[in-house]
């Protein structure tokens, strides 16, 4: 059973307290470097690091009051500092601490959404592996095509959410920039070598190039690939409610026993989860949008992206997390009905298998335009008059002329349209 989702976990990430630890972090890494250098006294980046604490009581009344959640944050930390807390943020502007920290941040979050990428992707292997070889019937356009097993759709999730751990560690891998370059970027006050050992003491890479702010196309790719990865999860669940519906049921969503469906009609056991996480995906692909929108600021930087964010990084993390989670837990423990996915297959009277004697027909000699109009008769008939198409195959002299009664049992074999499923599980899985 997978466990609960807990949010608070995801959630102290972002949570105030956090944040200014984090900016203390790079304020405490900056006068250390500084010191090393001669540039800041050592007893005062002692003091930063020993007594630089804060309250978020104690910045929000200040900041109340001037209105620059930075300089509320170095207020607060310079009271507890005392005199040596002229060197606190020395050579540094407000971003070189806020966008340093927000990669710190992101880092936190991207290491449980990278856990919970692997957990789901174990529970879609293990599943897939289960169901390998029971047989379903494929659909396209929402129509029965031809034979596959649930197996191999459980197989397409997992190669799916592979890319999507690809894409994700890209993604992260590019959030993880510290930047204390200046006001523009220019190293006015600080220099290079300075950036590069305050972002090593932080585990972080120093960007190349930066103006006031790291610039925000790493910030779209990161929420892009959330984005992706939850539009993934949707496509899971949509999958699963149409399963579920009752004119297919081939597979639902767990149902307890003390569980109700509906106020009013105690029969019903409605795909609940799968909901949920279809319509929180959405929001998280919204936020997407957002994070596009942040790309293009004026000039050297402006402050039109910064509120955004403080809600599309706790959002979106947060979502992606907690839909990772359900999602494994929905997949886990998925009711499955093979014999009811056979009795649909097998519904149509074999007319999932009119491809494989179109080709036969062709293989045997007969034209492919007669062929094809020959089956595509009987099949019309077929569905019209609710008959059985194998029936109407076998008393087609046309057709026997060509297939005797074995070659047209090979044609509606099932096992025939499902030889490859190992080979496939084989690419999936020993190139991983």
């Amino acid at each position: 059973m997978i466990a609960r989702y807990t949010r608070p976990q995801m959630g102290r990430i972002w949570n105030e307290e956090n944040k200014y630890r984090a900016w203390l972090a790079v304020e405490v890494a900056a006068s250390e470097t500084l010191a090393e250098d001669g540039i800041v006294p050592q007893e005062a980046a002692r003091a930063i690091r020993e007594r630089g604490k804060f309250s978020v009581e104690r910045i929000q009344q200040i900041e109340a009051e001037v209105r620059h959640d930075v300089i509320a944050f170095t207020t607060a930390v310079a009271e507890n500092v005392g005199p040596e807390s002229r060197w606190l943020h020395y050579g540094l502007t407000s971003n070189d601490v806020v966008d340093t920290a927000l990669a710190l941040l992101v880092k936190e979050a991207s290491a449980l959404i990278r856990q919970d990428l692997l957990a789901l992707m174990e529970v879609l292997k293990k599943r897939a592996i289960e169901f390998k070889h029971t047989p379903t019937i494929g659909r396209t356009h929402g129509i029965h095509a031809e034979p596959t097993t649930f197996g191999l759709k459980l197989l397409n999730w997992y190669a799916e959410m592979r890319r999507n751990l690809e894409r994700f560690d890209a993604a992260a891998e590019q959030m993880r920039i510290g930047k204390l370059s200046g006001a523009v970027g220019t190293f006015g006050h600080l220099s290079p070598k300075h950036e590069e050992r305050i972002c090593e003491k932080l585990g972080l890479k120093p960007d190349p190039i930066a103006t006031q702010v790291v610039q925000r196309d790493r910030h779209a790719q990161y929420i892009s690939a959330l984005a992706i990865i939850t539009a993934t999860l949707d496509k899971i669940a949509v999958e699963i409610r149409h399963l579920q519906r009752t004119e297919v049921r081939e597979a639902e969503e767990y149902f307890s026993e003390k569980q109700k469906g509906s106020s009013a009609m105690p029969h019903k056991r409605n795909p609940i989860t799968s909901e949920q996480i279809s319509g929180l995906a959405r929001v998280v692909r919204a936020n997407a949008q957002a994070a596009y929108e942040n790309v293009a600021l004026w000039h050297e930087r402006d402050i039109s992206h910064s509120s955004v964010e403080r809600i599309i990084f706790p959002d979106s993390t947060i979502l992606t997390d907690y839909l990772l989670v359900k999602t494994a837990s929905l997949v886990e423990n998925l009711l499955v009905f093979p014999q009811r996915m056979l009795k649909n297959l097998q519904s149509t009277g074999g007319l999932i298998f009119s491809g494989q004697l179109l080709l036969d027909l062709a293989e045997a000699g007969m034209l492919r335009e007669d062929a094809y109009r020959l089956v595509q008769k009987h099949a019309m008939r077929a569905w019209k008059e609710d008959l059985v198409f194998r029936d109407l195959v076998k008393n087609d002299p046309e057709i026997t002329a060509k297939l005797s009664p074995e070659k047209l049992e090979h044609t509606f074999a099932l096992e025939r349209q499902l030889k490859n499923v190992d080979a496939i599980f084989d690419r999936v899985l020993l190139n991983a």
